[in-house]
């Protein structure tokens, strides 16, 4: 057993202690992409693969919706202010 496949073994046991099975389906040229990954790249199995890339993808999402929520912010602290400024400085 090389070390790749060993590092891969430790890393199943650590998942399977903090983890939930769950069922996919993908297109069949995802799969083959995916075994093409597996194959040349790094990682051990499809699980590893797939993890990797939910892994990155809630990393990047979380980014963006963080921004998102920082822009409604700031357009909710605009809105306020010229709320506050009508107020104080325009008969309505």
């Amino acid at each position: 057993m090389s070390d790749v496949q060993r590092l891969g073994e430790e890393r199943e046991e650590i998942m399977n202690e903090d983890s939930e099975k769950i069922t996919i389906r993908l297109p069949k040229r995802y799969l083959r992409a995916l075994d093409f990954l597996v194959e040349l790249d790094d990682f051990t199995s499809r699980s590893e693969a797939i993890r990797g890339a939910i892994r990155d993808m809630v990393y990047t999402r979380t980014e963006l919706v963080m921004d998102r929520v920082e822009k409604i912010k700031k357009a909710e602290e605009a809105l306020a202010s010229m709320e506050s400024f009508q107020k104080q400085y325009m008969k309505q």
